[in-house]
């Protein structure tokens, strides 16, 4: 029993009827009584199982669940907040077998991501709930590097010039990253620092390629199999070259943004050197926001190698919050960020703070909890703390409370914990799952780590399955995958176009279950094609 509600439709009410309102058995429900008094047998209408919010890809099916019960059967209802519910684009279904109430919206578009309402009524009162659609958009966006490319080999395959551009200036940094870059990654390259001028772009590069030669005979015999920079999974990050000297006392130079650099041989310190043969292997331990930026190989002087070094961007799921510690106590900061990073800064009152006697900095194995604990806390220590990931920071205060016991002065207390509780009320903390923070489309080069994350909340805590083109991933060695405090994270190692294809997350407790999906596209096959007809012409 059910039928089409517009979205602005009003509730009606008989003349002379009351609203009472009552408690549902279902969390989020609101039921409204007509009347004062039931007859015996009869029931107002509630929930027994709400319809859950849904995260879904653009152009798939979406469909609200619900499950009514009430005497006399009541009739449900379905209304959005902006915009109708028409025939053509929504079905409204009821299953027998499972008495299920069912929105269907086959081949969802975003202009359906809206909050809808479900209405369950009978002649002694309604039940009524809401939900929220949210649609992710998948539409293939090319940027203007990606189409002038494209417009570029059309134009070379039917032997028409493109129009010259006007002359602008390009930063230095860009040709010395194409200067050690394989041809694969030249379409990223010129993407990242909006070159569209490709014919230019290859004639200059080839002069540049040159004279960079000459200057590298004179120093070196052979170079070859450069590897850019890559993180490792324990934090650190490290590039190698082969290179045969022409004089083994040559001295060799690492730069980062054109300041000279300290490394040596042991690889205990931040910047290090490990050579086996003719291969060089350059290390950075312990990687931080302040490591990121352009490093270069340089043998007396002469420029050998460039790669850049990106961290991914940072936030904070969880922020530090205030802390109340008694003299002699240690005071505990913790947080929880968005990506996996070794290590983050911590500041205390406008001083930067590092591991030792007074502070304890700590990080989980999957580098995405990470705590500062303040031991033996004394009334100086007090005042604001700052946890820093890249440009993003968060802040609280610890307060020291003076030490009431004359007889435990200059003794360290016995670390105690104690867990403060609102006021008790009645009420059910159980939720369904939903998707804080759904997972976004993602264009990966091959042979580049692939990172996707996804943010799921409900209680009790949700299952979580990780499917690609509806395959579980969750036993795939080939697959790393983490849950942290509902952070869902997933990490390919190394993309190929095997890894091309439809991802999702499936979280799903017993009061219901949500999916989030979206698509990787891995690229780097077409640009051979570009690069090669480049180098023909």
């Amino acid at each position: 029993m059910f039928k089409i509600r517009k979205a602005k439709d009003e509730e009606p009410t008989a003349p002379g009827q009351g609203k009472i309102k009552k408690r549902s058995r279902v969390p989020g429900v609101m039921v409204t009584q007509y009347v004062e008094e039931i007859p015996d047998g009869m029931n107002t209408p509630d929930f027994t199982r709400k319809p859950i919010s849904l995260t879904i890809q653009e152009g798939k099916i979406a469909i609200f669940k619900a499950i009514v019960v009430g005497k006399p059967t009541p009739t449900v209802s379905w209304m959005r907040n902006n915009g109708e519910i028409d025939e053509e684009r929504y079905k409204i279904v009821f299953d027998a077998s499972t008495g299920e109430h069912q929105l269907q919206m086959p081949d969802v578009s975003p202009d359906q991501a809206d909050t809808y309402k479900c209405f369950a009524r009978n002649e002694y009162g309604k039940a009524v709930v809401t939900t929220t659609l949210n649609i992710i958009e998948v539409g293939y966006k090319k940027s203007k590097a990606i189409v002038e490319l494209n417009t570029f080999v059309f134009f070379l395959r039917v032997g028409i010039e493109p129009k010259e551009e006007e002359k602008k200036e390009i930063d230095e940094k860009f040709w010395e990253l194409l200067l050690s870059a394989d041809k694969k990654d030249y379409e990223r390259i010129c993407a990242q620092y909006n070159i569209t001028d490709f014919r230019g772009m290859l004639k200059k590069l080839n002069e540049k390629k040159v004279e960079r030669e000459k200057e590298q005979e004179r120093v070196v015999e052979r170079l070859c199999n450069l590897k850019p920079i890559e993180l490792r999974d324990d934090g650190a990050a490290e590039f190698e070259l082969e290179m045969s000297l022409k004089d083994s006392s040559s001295k060799i130079f690492l730069y980062k943004d054109g300041v000279m650099v300290p490394f040596d041989a042991d690889v205990e310190v931040k910047h290090g050197l490990k050579q086996v043969g003719k291969k060089f292997v350059f290390s950075i331990n312990g990687v931080n926001p302040e490591d990121a930026g352009l490093y270069q190989v340089e043998v007396d002087g002469v420029k050998i190698f460039s790669t850049d070094l990106k961290l991914p961007t940072a936030d904070f799921l969880v922020k530090i919050q205030d802390v109340t510690a008694e003299e002699r106590e240690d005071a505990v900061f913790e947080c929880l960020i968005s990506q996996p990073l070794k290590k983050i800064s911590w500041m205390g009152k406008n001083v930067s703070l590092e591991q030792g006697d007074k502070y304890d900095i700590l990080v989980s194995e999957d580098m995405l909890i990470h705590t500062l604990v303040v031991k033996d806390c004394m009334p100086l220590d007090k005042g604001i703390y700052a946890a820093v990931a890249g440009l993003k920071s968060c802040n609280a205060w610890l307060i020291v409370e003076a030490d009431k016991d004359p007889n435990s002065a200059g003794k360290k207390k016995a670390q105690t914990f104690s867990l403060m509780l609102p006021e008790t009320k009645d009420c059910n903390f159980e939720t369904p799952p939903s998707f804080s923070v759904p997972l976004k489309m993602r264009n990966s080069p091959e042979s580049y780590e692939c990172y996707m994350s996804c943010a799921v909340t409900g209680n009790p805590r949700p299952h979580v399955t990780w499917y690609r083109n509806n395959v579980s991933l969750n036993t795939n060695t080939n697959y790393y995958i983490t849950n942290t405090c509902g952070v869902c994270s997933m990490v390919i190692l190394k993309v190929g176009s095997k890894d091309s294809g439809d991802y999702s997350v499936i979280a799903e407790n017993t009061l219901g279950r949500v999916e989030c999906s979206t698509k990787l596209v891995v690229k780097g096959k077409y640009i051979y094609i570009y690069i090669y007809i480049s180098t023909v012409f």
